[in-house]
């Protein structure tokens, strides 16, 4: 009979285990150092936009009233308003104030930054809306570099300023 064949590795001692290889470790643990941060980021950009669409449909909305159409209207047509600020005249972004409309009436409180080629200024609207006509009880554009006041109610062409 043969011998038999010389063991490939040296006898191990009783109770001896090979070592095993480290278990691999969970999607969480190799992955949450980008996973953090790009999270954190995203979500302050979902709360970013959102916000921004709340404000730019608040500012539609007034900008679509008929009062602030009307108000602008009239600052874009008075001679006044052409001379102090030049032409265009274009109105702002930051409007301030209410528009609230009912199928009985309605009121309307605004401010509205607008500007031209020789300075700029903003309308103070005070209206209130009877038999669907807006009447308004304050029309005026104040002029930011002079601080002459417009009133754009008056219906004679007379220069209404005010310092």
């Amino acid at each position: 009979m043969p011998p038999p064949p010389p063991p490939s590795y040296p006898p191990q001692p009783p109770g001896y285990y090979p070592p095993q290889p480290a278990p691999r470790r969970g999607w969480w643990s190799r992955n949450w150092l980008w996973f953090v941060p790009t999270g954190c980021v995203g979500l302050l950009l979902l709360l970013v936009a959102f916000v921004l669409m709340i404000v730019s449909v608040v500012f539609g909305a007034i900008k679509s009233s008929d009062a602030y159409k009307t108000a602008l209207a009239r600052a874009q047509a008075d001679p006044r308003v052409i001379e102090a600020l030049g032409t265009p005249i274009l109105a702002g972004w930051a409007v301030t104030g209410s528009v609230n409309v009912n199928p009985a009436g309605g009121n309307a409180d605004l401010n509205i930054p607008i500007s031209g080629p020789k300075g700029a200024g903003a309308i103070d609207a005070h209206a209130t809306k009877d038999n669907g006509a807006w009447n308004y009880s304050k029309l005026t554009v104040q002029i930011k570099n002079t601080g002459d006041v417009i009133d754009l109610r008056a219906r004679e062409r007379r220069d209404l300023r005010v310092r």
